[in-house]
């Protein structure tokens, strides 16, 4: 069997990596060292290779190097369990496993490795973890050019040991030069930088977000043998964005090497002449943005107390246009309908901003789309700017409203306009629609007017990654708003050419690409199994202490499936089926003289011990779970609903029968 070149330079350094780490060569000296010691010495006669051969099998050495590196190429093995990977690798015995990678000879490639941290001094006092001890963990995201990476999760330390590699390919995919391999100069021009998101995951698996950081990978291509070592100073979040957190190693390494590599002086003025430009733009994007909010204040003095929002602070405590943070989003095959990915955008966890102390005032904090998607949660700002970019891109005309609703606490939603004028809300954070419906100021007393059935109150302003419009019509109500957009006597547009000098495409400004959705890894009917199980126990512990027996009818849980299959059916479409079946499949499974009750509840985490607490706090389920009588029998069924990233819908039902005695 032959092998192309690349893969048999690829395989002589895996061979040869292999015989370093068993030190081969230095038990090779040993044994040649004894060998003319022992045979060859009184005749001083030559020593041939078959001879050193010979001694080294008879020792054992070539046995052990073979037992060490075991090629996995077995044919019948591969048929057996996955197709055959073109690729080269050997199992080490060593606890890390290694990870396989095809590699495309033609392309470049940048090999990131993370080689440890330091100086994490939340964690100095943090206590060994012990064997099978579950113990906080660090987990590092990256995003690179539409490619995301995620680190093994390590125990949280002052130190946290991370050795993970990232092998991102770099390539330039316009003008054609998709299928070339890049040359420095080129790669030189490529500004994307490396998206850095460190997350923490406690005991309980709550999540939280330490830091985001952008890497300037192309110092790379002006260091010498095309190896840079990077040392990452790692800053907070939010109130915290200017304190340390940690320091990460980093090597950046190009693959293959480059023939030929660029001088500092180059590499340093590119990036002069691209902080120049960048901040050139926003200096005159900040003057216009002036201008517009002083004209805006001169149609009438009430508009100053109006939400319209122009900047926003990122979770680094940068201020940035608002419409930086929306663009068009194609879920690939991830999401198939509007109404799917709004369902998907509010099942991902909803959590307000950190504020340290008191006072009751809200902490502003607009993530970046990576930095949301891996803490999986977020404030009402991150849901609706993430919605209004799914819908974009889905084909419609979508916008983020900033405004307030009841009480006048601030909120954002999403509005979409249809083309023939219809008005449509979308609340970000529960995937409810409503259909806007203007009242008639000018109508006269008697005529009937619609009733709102949504939330909100004002709207301050509109924008989406094109659009920025301040709402100046007499009264900022939404129940009174007209959404005309072309109409500037009511709505102030912002300047589009304004807009796009500062957001991409148009910009190449230190915003950074959004990523792409990824697949999610949960297996519902493991999970599912997972969280009932559990149920079982809380509930039957729950009984006991109680002085109650259970008894659970395993018949009666699994006739709670299409209940709760309805349900997310109707949360995704807003249309309800499949109710009758379900009701008359538990008449028949409840004898006459038999009463049934059952209670449906819906979380969007896979706590089972949290959503039980839950649970019993509600009077209906805790008469349930807690149910006294003749023949009792309970039940419980669980049906966990995956989506992209991490998300998922859980529905519970706990359900008992039991005969009625007067």
């Amino acid at each position: 069997m032959s092998l192309p070149p690349e893969k048999a330079s690829e395989l002589k350094q895996i061979i040869q990596q292999q015989l370093v780490k068993m030190d081969v060569h230095g038990r090779i000296r040993e044994v040649l060292a004894e060998t003319i010691r022992e045979e060859l010495a009184p005749e001083h006669k030559q020593l041939s290779t078959e001879d050193l051969i010979k001694a080294l099998r008879q020792r054992g050495i070539i046995d052990d190097v073979m037992n060490e590196i075991k090629f996995v190429t077995d044919v019948n093995e591969k048929e057996r369990t996955s197709p055959p990977k073109p690729s080269t690798h050997f199992v080490s015995r060593e606890p890390r496993v290694l990870e396989k990678t095809n590699i495309d000879p033609t392309r470049r490639y940048l090999y990131l490795q993370v080689l440890g941290g330091k100086a994490f001094l939340e964690h100095l006092q943090e206590p060994e973890p012990l064997p099978g001890q579950v113990c906080s963990t660090f987990t590092l995201c990256l995003h690179f050019r539409n490619q995301r990476f995620r680190s093994k999760p390590v125990p949280c330390a002052c130190e946290p040991d991370f050795h993970d590699g990232f092998l991102l390919e770099v390539h330039k995919d316009s003008l054609g030069d998709g299928s070339k391999m890049v040359d420095a100069t080129t790669m030189l021009s490529i500004c994307d930088p490396v998206h850095l998101v460190l997350i923490r995951t406690d005991t309980f698996g709550e999540t939280t977000l330490v830091a985001s950081y952008f890497l300037e990978w192309r110092s790379v291509l002006a260091a010498e043998n095309g190896v840079a070592e990077v040392v990452v100073e790692l800053l907070g979040v939010g109130t915290e964005s200017k304190v340390s957190v940690g320091i990460l190693n980093i090597r950046l390494e190009m693959y293959p090497h480059l023939s030929k590599t660029l001088s500092p002086e180059v590499t340093n003025t590119q990036f002069a002449l691209e902080r120049q430009k960048t901040a050139e733009k926003e200096r005159l994007f900040l003057v216009y943005a002036k201008q517009w909010w002083r004209e805006y204040l001169q149609i009438r003095p009430t508009h100053n107390t109006r939400l319209v929002k122009i900047f926003a602070q990122d979770e680094n405590g940068v201020n940035r246009p608002v419409c930086s943070y929306i663009r068009p989003l194609r879920a690939g095959r991830l999401l198939d309908t509007p109404r799917q990915a709004a369902r998907f955008v509010s099942v991902l966890g909803y959590e307000r901003a950190p504020v340290i102390g008191g006072g009751g005032g809200k902490q502003e904090q607009w993530c970046t789309l990576l930095a949301f998607l891996c803490r999986n949660k977020g404030d009402c700002e991150d849901h609706a700017n993430l919605l209004c970019s799914l819908l974009l891109g889905f084909g419609l005309e979508a916008f983020v409203c900033v405004g307030t609703k009841a009480k006048g606490v601030p909120h954002t939603w999403v509005m979409t306009c249809g083309t023939d004028g219809t008005i449509t809300f979308w609340e970000s954070l529960t995937g409810h629609r409503y259909i806007h419906r203007p009242i008639n100021a000018d109508a006269p007393p008697v005529a009937e007017q619609p009733k709102p059935l949504h939330p909100y109150r004002t709207i301050g302003c509109i924008f989406n990654h094109q659009k920025l419009l301040g709402n100046c019509q007499p009264s900022d109500a939404v129940e009174v708003c007209v959404f005309d957009l072309h109409d500037e006597a009511k709505w102030k547009p912002m300047s589009g050419e304004a807009i796009k000098s500062v957001c991409p495409p148009g910009s190449t400004s230190s915003i950074p690409p959004f990523p792409p959705l990824c697949a999610s890894t949960t297996d519902a009917a493991v999970a599912s199994n997972d969280i009932e199980l559990q149920l079982r126990i809380l509930v039957s512990e729950h009984r006991k202490d109680l002085g109650l027996s259970t008894i659970w009818d395993d018949h009666l849980s699994y006739l709670l499936s299409p209940a709760l299959a309805a349900y997310e059916l109707e949360r995704t479409t807003s249309i309800s089926a499949g109710n009758e079946e379900f009701q008359d499949a538990i008449r028949r499974a409840v004898p006459d003289g038999h009463t049934f009750k059952g209670f449906p509840i819906h979380f969007v985490y896979r706590n089972a011990r949290r959503a039980f607490a839950t649970c019993l706090r509600s009077p209906f389920c805790e008469e349930i779970i807690c149910c006294r009588g003749d023949q009792v029998r309970l039940a419980v069924r669980v049906r966990v609903f995956p989506y992209p990233e991490s998300a998922c819908a859980v529905w519970i039902m706990f359900a008992c029968k039991y005969r009625s005695v007067l």
